[in-house]
């Protein structure tokens, strides 16, 4: 298959518009301070359903054909893909039949039954997602939206960087976390074809290093057992994404739990926003100089909003 190229993240951005956020981008001096560089964050947490995934989830859901939307759309996700997903089939006016590990966040169960999706659970493992997932696409006829590992999907995540650098203009480094490679992948198609210029760097946890140790064996490597407070970024890189991936991201880099919170803590007292530990992994590479930004102009797309309120690591 044909790996998608910048035109069609233009094509993806005209079709979705009209119904996602064309979110803020923020800055803070004391944060600036802190890392010495200047640092611009693309601020998805205020996205609809509170994460960069609705993007995708729109574009995909809105390319669909009348006969394949007639059946709905059916993903398994243990979160903000699940609710981007239902919240888009609502508004095309078709189901989605969700799939979710019974040890989901309770935040995003709510989330998802409060966009009328059907949900059915199962246990927590790849296998039982998958089985369950085909049983149901069997059941139903609707078209599966995978969460990261879709073309559709991809051009609609690369929207984000399209507006932070239309926006604000070029960057030296543009840094997205990484799980699934969704956000990465799209990010990185957007970052080569209008800021050539920039070195786009990844950011993953090192109890979740998939995508690092696929990204220097420079083959996929599956995670096996992760763990990591950033429940997003638990997923192993999808084949479609690592293959944009080994072709247009300059780095990927790992950093410590500690860091994350540390990170997550700080966006959260200093630019007094909302951000989930996934979100906080790219600022936690820039203060474990990770990433050097000294006198750089630097772009973060922070991933997403929805924490959990009762489990705060700090």
């Amino acid at each position: 298959m044909n790996l998608p190229e910048y035109p069609a993240i233009v094509n993806a951005h005209e079709l979705i518009a009209p119904m996602i956020h064309r979110t803020p981008v923020l800055t803070s001096s004391a944060i600036n301070e802190i890392t010495g560089g200047e640092l611009f964050f693309k601020c998805e947490n205020f996205q609809k359903v509170g994460a960069f995934k609705f993007r995708g989830a729109c574009n995909a859901v809105f390319s669909l054909t009348k006969e394949q939307a007639q059946k709905g759309v059916c993903t398994h996700s243990s979160g903000n893909h699940a609710a981007a997903l239902a919240l888009a089939a609502r508004m095309r006016g078709i189901p989605a039949y969700i799939v979710m590990p019974e040890n989901a966040p309770e935040i995003k169960k709510k989330a998802v039954a409060g966009y009328d999706a059907q949900i059915t659970f199962c246990k927590p493992t790849l296998e039982a997602r998958e089985s369950t997932l085909a049983e149901v696409a069997a059941k139903t006829g609707a078209t599966e939206i995978h969460p990261y590992n879709n073309v559709q999907v991809i051009c609609g995540q690369g929207t984000a960087a399209k507006e932070l650098i239309e926006d604000i203009g070029a960057f030296d480094i543009i840094l997205s976390p990484i799980g699934g490679g969704g956000l990465l992948s799209g990010t990185s198609i957007t970052a080569k074809y209008l800021n050539p210029g920039a070195t786009v760097i990844a950011a993953e946890p090192e109890g979740a290093d998939d995508a690092y140790r696929s990204f220097h064996a420079k083959k996929l490597i599956p995670s096996i057992n992760p763990k990591t407070i950033a429940d997003g970024l638990l997923t192993s890189v999808g084949e479609i994404n690592f293959r944009i991936i080994q072709r247009k991201t300059d780095e990927i880099v790992t950093v410590s739990e500690r860091g994350i919170v540390r990170a997550m803590r700080m966006v959260w007292e200093r630019m007094k926003i909302i951000i989930e530990p996934s979100s906080a992994v790219p600022l936690a590479a820039i203060l474990e100089n990770k990433v050097d930004v000294k006198g750089k102009k630097v772009g973060i797309i922070l991933s997403g909003g929805n924490v959990d309120l009762e489990k705060l690591p700090f």
